[in-house]
């Protein structure tokens, strides 16, 4: 199992649009992936659970991803994040 903290740095947090993106992302992996906030922490291959956590923009979150693929997961989601939510 492994940890990142990260901040969002696209305009709207984990709303909607960027919250489909990252759980669309979370799926093609195999680990389990979780976002954790002020201490509530979501699958984050659910839309529900990630939309409500209710993320702004320039808060920290942390993933956590365990599992076979862990590194590469962290690595695209931490990065998907940090890059701002885009469009994939």
């Amino acid at each position: 199992m492994i940890r990142k903290n990260v901040i969002l740095n696209n305009e709207v947090g984990l709303h909607a649009r960027p919250a489909a993106l990252f759980v669309q992302a979370a799926n093609k992996f195999s680990s389990n992936v979780y976002i954790e906030l002020e201490g509530r922490k979501v699958n984050g291959k659910s839309i529900i659970g990630v939309m409500s956590l209710g993320a702004f923009h320039g808060e920290e979150i942390t993933l956590i991803v365990n599992g076979e693929d862990e590194e590469e997961a962290m690595e695209e989601l931490s990065k998907l994040i940090e890059d701002g939510l885009k469009d994939l």
